[in-house]
């Protein structure tokens, strides 16, 4: 495997807008006491939402939760990196 070092190369992290990447944030709730889970949704915390407070009404010891936001993000290099003509 062939290494380089690159001096003084810039990249930018940001949201990915590339084709195929999710356009909002997926939003999840798991219950800490069981490890049931509402499943992900797109762009919208509501449904995790009422899903934990139906969740608890069904299993009234059921109070924790773990709430997950994840966003997706990629590093594009800035013009002038050596691997701004390079596709992925």
């Amino acid at each position: 495997m062939a290494r380089a070092i690159i001096r003084a190369a810039d990249w930018t992290l940001g949201l990915d807008t590339e084709e195929g990447a999710p356009e909002k944030p997926l939003h999840e709730v798991e219950c800490t006491t069981c490890g049931d889970s509402s499943g992900a949704t797109e762009g919208r915390r509501l449904p995790a939402e009422t899903w934990a407070i139906k969740h608890t009404g069904q299993r009234p010891g059921h109070r924790s939760f773990r709430a997950t936001q994840t966003s997706f993000w990629r590093v594009t290099p800035t013009p002038g990196n050596p691997y701004t003509e390079v596709t992925p």
